[in-house]
């Protein structure tokens, strides 16, 4: 044990450890899915869990040929709300992960480096958290029985 009661042998062993359990639980991520709707389903998001779209999916009932403008406004807006749907479902799922393992450390804080603390900056996660934005297609749509 080294002066002043501190096993630096000890506290570097325990740095490589999370640091390979941060290893394990980015490429977890990395390898994750999480899907995101919109429209009652009619649109889905799947980003991965780093927060990265990987696929998404419109329904063509969303699509009125009649009305090119408005479907194409409507589908705009319901690209949005599933892609930060899935946002937020990949944020949960990074602070789950990561939170494991850096609150297995007292006092460590990595949010800095983007991993389990406040999101990145201007990734998915990092979205406006307006629950009902597709809620207002989904009413508007009551009246109307072809979408």
């Amino acid at each position: 044990m080294e002066p002043g009661g501190l096993d630096f042998q000890q506290i570097l062993q325990a740095a490589q450890q999370v640091q390979a359990q941060l290893v394990n639980a980015q490429q977890t991520l990395a390898d994750s899915e999480v899907t995101g709707t919109a429209g009652g389903g009619a649109v889905q998001a799947v980003v991965n869990g780093q927060g990265e779209l990987v696929d998404l999916t419109i329904s063509p009932s969303v699509v009125d040929p009649s009305d090119p403008a408005e479907t194409a406004t409507t589908i705009a807006d319901l690209v949005l709300a599933a892609v930060r749907d899935a946002g937020r479902e990949a944020a949960e799922l990074q602070q789950r992960s990561l939170g494991a393992v850096t609150g297995a450390v007292p006092g460590l804080d990595l949010s800095a480096l983007g991993l389990g603390g406040p999101a990145v900056p201007g990734s998915l996660a990092d979205v406006d958290d307006d629950e009902d934005e597709d809620d207002d297609y989904e009413d508007d749509d009551e009246d109307d029985p072809e979408v």
